[in-house]
């Protein structure tokens, strides 16, 4: 290929810094200059700043209309990357390709599937801007999934148009592009952003999304989106965490001494109430992660016969633990669906806990039964309330400022807590292999066979809890609930 004498051979070329690493490359199918293909992902930082880059070279080298490519699956970020360049190119134009779908064209609620959008409305206004004419783009409303209306857009003095949506980078698309760019996220933070995003976006519940998600969104994905992110000059990751924004915490402080029953009620006082409570927290390991490092499990929870699917982050203040999180209540069905989109058990910890709070704070004694342990927890709201609790009842020196699963990992006990509870074990037809050493098992066998024995595994396992517990599934959103 030619490359560029005037990005070849300036004798300031200093190829340690980033933006002399963008360098231009003639097409062979024209004229026009594009940008090398970065084989290595960078950061969303640093992929804005190598978009930028690229984008004035482009406009230096090329003449007419720019046009920029972003794609990537749902909730990676894509309208976010593009709001940043264009707060820092204001003349940018951007046309959202979610603004040409087609209502008439969806399929059994698919809104992922290519055939929805409407290509020739969205080439055509393509190619009225690159001849420098203005464009009437639709306006598509979420809520009552139909076409609104329509917006004129004008060809922008920058020269400069970005294309953004799932299928930006889509064979139909691709010859006209003159950067093509990649954002994704990981399936783990992409699945709780387009949840957040669907709710506030199209009024959805959340259970509703997530199976919509692995039904039609990931295999879309895998079939249609990721072969031609490949395809990128520039590939971006984005870590951004969706929890990072979240309030009002919940403070933790952990114990492993022991407490009697009455330390804590006088402590606590008179008008404080008392309940027991047994847990089974099922952690699902997002794909692709180390069950020994991981720290961003999506976590089952069934306690009182009704299911949580809970996304959490943890913080560590030490001595505090403070865990902000993202809980749905779901039912059961959801399970294939995660399965579907590559999660796998990490571990399941039954924990049986007398439960004592004042309203401000809650003293819980927790029994784990698989690792044969008693811990104490002290936890609210009020941070210093919690800390003045915690050492009236001499706790203080002690604290573990570790969660359940971090002490797993820490102590590698993995295998331990994937094991049955004893109760469910008489209740439940497992193999004797799987039971004894799922891990160890799994990895004995294929990866079709080892994704079809998981799902039998947390299907059997949440429907008998199920069984046991008579209860009506009801759907909610909360932002954040103790451990």
């Amino acid at each position: 290929m030619e490359q560029h004498d005037s990005m070849a051979d300036s004798p300031r070329r200093r190829h340690n810094l980033l933006r002399d690493k963008v360098q231009l490359v003639k097409r062979k199918d024209s004229n026009r200059y594009e940008i090398i293909r970065f084989h290595d992902p960078l950061s969303f930082e640093k992929g804005f700043f190598v978009v930028i880059r690229a984008c004035q070279l482009l406009v230096q080298h090329n003449e007419g209309i720019i046009f920029v490519g972003v794609a990537g699956p749902s909730g990676a970020g894509k309208t976010v990357f593009t709001e940043k360049v264009v707060n820092f190119m204001p003349d940018v134009a951007v046309i959202s390709m979610d603004n040409y779908n087609d209502a008439t064209r969806i399929v059994d609620g698919n809104f992922d599937d290519p055939r929805l959008t409407d290509y020739d409305t969205l080439l055509e206004n393509i190619h009225g801007l690159k001849e420098g004419r203005s464009v009437q783009v639709p306006i598509y409303d979420f809520k009552s999934s139909c076409r609104t209306g329509y917006r004129t857009v004008d060809a922008p003095s920058s020269r400069i148009v970005i294309i953004e949506g799932i299928y930006a980078l889509s064979e139909k698309l691709r010859p006209v592009m003159d950067l093509r760019v990649s954002v994704t996220g990981g399936v783990h933070f992409d699945l709780v952003k387009r949840v957040l995003r669907d709710i506030q976006r199209a009024g959805q519940e959340p259970e509703e999304i997530i199976h919509q998600i692995s039904e039609t969104v990931y295999p879309m994905y895998k079939a249609f989106i990721e072969p031609d992110l490949e395809t990128a000059h520039i590939k971006i990751i984005n870590k951004f965490n969706p929890f990072s924004g979240f309030q009002n915490p919940m403070y933790i402080l952990k114990s492993p001494r022991s407490l009697s029953p009455e330390k804590i009620k006088a402590v606590l006082g008179d008008d404080h109430t008392e309940s027991n409570e047994e847990t089974y927290d099922i952690y699902l390991l997002p794909p692709g992660e180390d069950p020994e490092a991981c720290q961003s499990y999506l976590r089952m929870r069934n306690r009182e016969g009704k299911y949580n699917l809970m996304f959490e982050e943890w913080v560590t203040d030490n001595p505090f633990i403070i865990s902000p999180r993202i809980t749905f209540e779901v039912s059961v069905r959801l399970l294939g669906g995660l399965m579907a989109l590559g999660y796998t058990i990490a571990a399941i910890l039954k924990r049986s806990s007398r439960v004592f709070s004042d309203g401000k704070a809650t003293v819980k004694i927790d029994w784990l039964e698989q690792l044969n342990r008693q811990y104490i927890q002290v936890q609210g709201r009020d941070r210093l309330y919690v800390k003045f609790v915690a050492e009236q009842l001499g706790l203080d020196g002690s604290y573990i400022p570790r969660t359940y699963i971090e002490q797993i990992q820490l102590e590698k006990l993995i295998n331990d807590v994937m094991a049955l509870p004893d109760d469910l074990k008489t209740k439940l037809s497992i193999d004797d292999e799987l039971v004894s050493s799922p891990k160890e098992a799994f990895s004995r066998v294929s990866a079709d066979k080892r994704n079809k024995l998981m799902k039998r595994f947390l299907k059997i396992i949440l429907v008998s809890i199920l069984n046991c517990c008579s209860c009506k599934v009801e759907l909610s959103v909360e932002t954040l609930e103790p451990e």
